[in-house]
């Protein structure tokens, strides 16, 4: 899929994105970075003012999804997530969030990818990590 078709997707096309307001840092075949601007809405422990385990696994979700349909060459594919896996290493910090994904595998059928969220201010300390498979079908004209 074209970058730019892809970013207004992702950022606008799709209401709940809009409604986090998700943000496409970056886009190449095959890798997707997201990032989402802090809202104390999304806040999920109080005490410790940490992001809400929900939030991130939506990120990682999102942008592990993208990753696959940036590999698409077909404008009638659509994708679906078949299994997701986050690993929460560190509570998230109330600031920018970011996550990046790379497609592991691409078939026909199936892509697979890993993600990574983690705060800009600090890259090097991963808040979560996150594998998604997701199914690609290609919707037949009628």
């Amino acid at each position: 899929m074209d970058a730019n078709a892809l970013r207004d997707l992702i950022e606008n096309m799709i209401p709940f994105h809009r409604f986090l307001g998700m943000r496409c840092a970056e886009i190449r075949p095959s890798f997707v970075r997201i990032e989402l601007p802090f809202r104390e809405d999304f806040i999920g422990d109080p005490l410790r003012r940490a992001l809400h385990g929900g939030l991130l696994s939506t990120l990682a979700d999102t942008t592990g999804g993208m990753a696959v349909w940036s590999e698409l060459r077909d404008a009638r594919s659509r994708l679906s997530t078949i299994d997701l896996r986050v690993d929460y290493l560190r509570p998230g910090k109330p600031e920018l969030v970011a996550c990046e994904a790379t497609v592991v595998r691409q078939g026909n059928r199936v892509g697979v990818t890993d993600m990574r969220l983690f705060h800009p201010s600090s890259p090097q300390e991963t808040i979560a990590t996150g594998k998604g498979v997701y199914n690609i079908t290609v919707v037949k004209s009628q």
